[in-house]
């Protein structure tokens, strides 16, 4: 298995989980493999605080990958960026002197890195982000 830096609960979570599954997925397994893999590994990528919480956790108790990161995510909160809050999508504004075409690319781009979020937040984010020279109709 490719290296993984080892997670030791100060950062975000979620930014050791992702590329932990993108690696063990990027393995050529069999789909039931994946699970296994995943569940058995992933103390291996935990360090720290992290390995603590890990070898606390009760007997039996976890089922799936699913569990074990939701659970992993739930013990480490405060750990999570304040940045990367759904609402932050209606923060991303055109500015003054930018081109259309260049702040739907930067928003389409700064949205890839928030949290999911529903369309109709993302278009309502946009529009309202749009600075007066672009609603402006040029004839």
């Amino acid at each position: 298995m490719p290296y993984i830096p080892k997670y030791n609960g100060t950062t975000d979570p979620n930014e050791h989980i992702t590329p932990y599954t993108c690696v063990v997925k990027g393995n050529d397994l069999k789909d039931d493999e994946i699970e296994s893999v995943l569940l058995k590994k992933f103390g291996e990528t935990l360090s720290k605080g992290a390995m603590m919480w890990y070898h606390n956790l009760p007997p039996n108790s976890i089922d799936s990958f699913a569990i074990l990161a939701d659970s992993l995510v739930k013990a480490h909160p405060s750990d999570i960026k304040v940045a990367t809050r759904k609402s932050n999508v209606f923060k991303i504004k055109q500015r003054e002197n930018e081109m259309l075409r260049k702040f739907v690319s930067r928003f389409q781009m700064e949205r890839i890195e928030l949290p999911p979020v529903f369309d109709d937040w993302a278009v309502q984010a946009f529009t309202l982000g749009l600075n007066k020279r672009s609603s402006i109709v040029v004839k």
